[in-house]
């Protein structure tokens, strides 16, 4: 709870409310700061984790379109996730990055990192037809082959 709280940009004196209605005396800041770290340190050793498992004959690309808080407001972000299938044949989250716009530089970063942690033996990527997520395939995945996925604004797929 106080992790789901964390991510979802509740305050400290909030969740310390939180725990209380679930029988917690008290939780302090420091408390839920030393979770976040952790919760912190999780997540980027999962960004960073090498791809060891491929090759990754299958990879799917998509951004979802998120709002999040930074700096008191409201902004709208983008996150870039790539699933692959695996050597065993199971799907595995490869990747994600938040962007705050959905450019063909950001996919080609994105691409690019995935690529130096071990990204290889892709035949075939799928996605939308978005025009720098396509040329950053090419750029980054030589020989994989590309299916767009239709889209009702996309009239190349």
């Amino acid at each position: 709870m106080i992790a789901t709280s964390y991510l979802l940009g509740v305050s400290t004196r909030r969740v310390d409310k939180l725990v209380e209605q679930l029988g917690i005396k008290h939780i302090s800041k420091s408390q839920v700061s030393q979770m976040a770290k952790v919760l912190d340190e999780q997540v980027e050793a999962f960004r960073t984790r090498a791809l060891d498992s491929g090759p990754y004959t299958f990879v799917w690309l998509d951004a979802l379109n998120q709002k999040v808080r930074e700096g008191g407001r409201i902004i709208n972000v983008h996150v870039l996730v790539a699933t692959g299938v695996n050597a065993d044949g199971r799907r595995e989250i490869l990747g994600m990055d938040v962007t705050s716009a959905e450019d063909g530089a950001g996919w080609l970063a994105f691409l690019r990192g995935l690529v130096a942690r071990g990204l290889s033996g892709v035949q075939l990527v799928i996605s939308d037809c978005h025009a720098g997520l396509v040329a950053a395939i090419g750029a980054t995945l030589a020989g994989a082959a590309w299916q767009g996925v239709a889209v009702t604004t996309c009239a190349t797929c």
